[in-house]
Formats: structure tokens, C-alpha cells, sequence
């Protein structure tokens, strides 16, 4: 009896010593990953960029963050999932850099703010109109949120290499993605489309803010899976353009993993 008491007792220890040693969102390890990360919203999304590597394993995966670390043509890259609005994403990028990560690419979809970047095609975000709940308490007003040059300029050379037509340029981060009642915090899509904004989704900037804020280098590349102006977002929007999303979804991926490993020797 005092045996078993005693192997429970250190049992009891060990998960406490184990559970303290790691980051209390994403369970991750501080300081063990590789610096190059690919971030994305879906948990299904990490598990299908994972897939792509030349090896890879599941890390850890709590609430929403699902982490892989694997391999690709020699680089060790990490995959992590943030979940959806910038709050949340914050969470894993913070805890992603103390973890280790030096360079993060998201990877995601987004809306069209303009008749050229169709659903189908790729926005490579070179900064984020800042309109989230989450910018407005960790920066001061007017803080801009931009990517890194050297990430955002590997990603446009990577994705040279795509059919699929890729634009560069500002996005439109927000918070809310069901219509409420408009309002003088409200998004005016017209408005964004006029200023030459590309497309809206809701975790760049906050990426980008993290990286400047953090200095670490990052970057995102969007799959346009719909065309706001056209038809804002509601529950059916998902189901219009499937097939040319999914396509788009690969393309993106494909364009974040070769830029992660052109900056290898960086």
C-alpha cells in the first residue's frame, strides 16, 4: 500500500514538474521548436500542411492550438493552428515565440475587397489595416501593422513558381465576420476597396504587430475563397467557392513551406 501510494505521489509530481515546464495555452516546451513556423486558423489545416512534410509528428494540441514539427527538403519547420479573431491568435504567437519561433508565415483565406484578386486566387499581405479589439489595447493609435520585407519577399518569389495568380498588398483585419448592426466601428467595405485594400480576413495584423513588437519576422499568404463586395459573409458563403479554394488553400501552402525554406541560410 505505502508503495503504491508513493508511486502516485510522484506520479502527481512529475505531471505537475511536466505541466509547469510547458507554455499553459499550446502546451508547448519553451525554447525546443524550430524557429521557422507556419501558422493557420483550422486545426484540420495544421494536420493537412503537416501531411505535406517529408516527416513530421504531432507536438502537443490544446484548445484550439494543434502543433506538428517535422522536415522539409531538410529544413525543420513547425505547423501550428491559432483558431479564428486575433485574440486567440496572439496566444499562439506569443507563446510560439517563446517557444522558439523566429519566422511565422499564416497561412489562411480571405475575402476579396477588389474585382481583380478573384476567389481562387492568392494575397500575399504586405500589411494590415489594424481594426481589431485586440490592436487597440496592445499598441498605441496609428502603430501600423507590417510584415516583415525580407518574409513577405520570399513568399512573392516562392509563389512565382504557382499558376495561380498572386497579389501583394494591404488586407483589412477585423473582428467580427456575421453582420451586426452597422455602426461607426462597422467596416465600410466600399470605403477599403476605394483606399486600395485587397481583401479582409481577421489575424494579420495582430501577426504582424506580435512580430514587430517581439522582433521576429513575419508574413502571411491568403487563399481568396469569395468576393465581399459582392456578397458579404454569411454561413453560405463557404460552400460557393469550394473547389477553387481548396485549390488555392494547396497553392498557399506550397508557397509558405519553399519560402521557409529559401531563408534557411539567413
Amino acid at each position: 500500500m505505502m508503495r503504491e501510494k508513493s508511486l502516485r505521489i510522484m506520479h502527481h509530481v512529475s505531471r505537475i514538474i511536466y505541466m509547469a515546464n510547458r507554455l499553459p495555452h499550446t502546451n508547448l516546451i519553451p525554447g525546443s521548436m524550430p524557429t521557422a513556423v507556419l501558422v493557420c486558423g483550422d486545426p484540420a489545416r495544421a494536420t493537412e500542411i503537416a501531411a505535406r512534410l517529408d516527416e513530421h509528428r504531432l507536438l502537443a494540441e490544446q484548445r484550439e492550438y494543434r502543433t506538428y514539427m517535422g522536415v522539409k527538403n531538410g529544413r525543420s519547420l513547425t505547423v501550428t493552428s491559432h483558431g479564428i479573431g486575433a485574440p486567440g491568435a496572439a496566444i499562439a504567437f506569443e507563446e510560439l515565440i517563446a517557444a522558439g519561433a523566429r519566422q511565422i508565415i499564416r497561412v489562411g483565406t480571405c475575402g476579396s475587397l477588389q474585382p481583380t484578386v478573384k476567389p481562387g486566387h492568392l494575397v500575399i499581405a504586405s500589411a494590415a489595416v489594424q481594426r481589431t479589439g485586440y490592436g487597440r489595447e496592445v499598441v498605441p493609435d496609428g502603430y501600423p501593422a507590417v510584415a516583415n520585407a525580407a518574409l513577405t519577399l520570399a513568399l512573392n518569389e516562392a509563389a512565382a513558381a504557382q499558376t495561380i495568380p498572386a497579389h501583394t498588398g494591404i488586407v483589412l483585419t477585423r473582428d467580427a465576420f456575421f453582420n451586426g448592426v452597422v455602426n461607426a466601428n462597422t467596416p465600410d467595405y466600399a470605403l477599403m476597396s476605394q483606399a486600395n485594400v485587397l481583401a479582409v480576413e481577421m489575424e494579420c495584423a495582430a501577426l504582424f504587430i506580435i512580430g514587430s513588437l517581439r522582433h521576429v519576422q513575419t508574413a502571411a499568404i491568403l487563399a481568396v475563397d469569395g468576393f465581399v463586395l459582392e456578397k458579404t459573409e454569411d454561413m453560405a458563403a463557404f460552400v460557393d467557392h469550394a473547389a477553387e479554394k481548396k485549390t488555392a488553400v494547396a497553392a498557399a501552402i506550397d508557397t509558405a513551406i519553399q519560402a521557409l525554406i529559401n531563408q534557411s541560410g539567413d
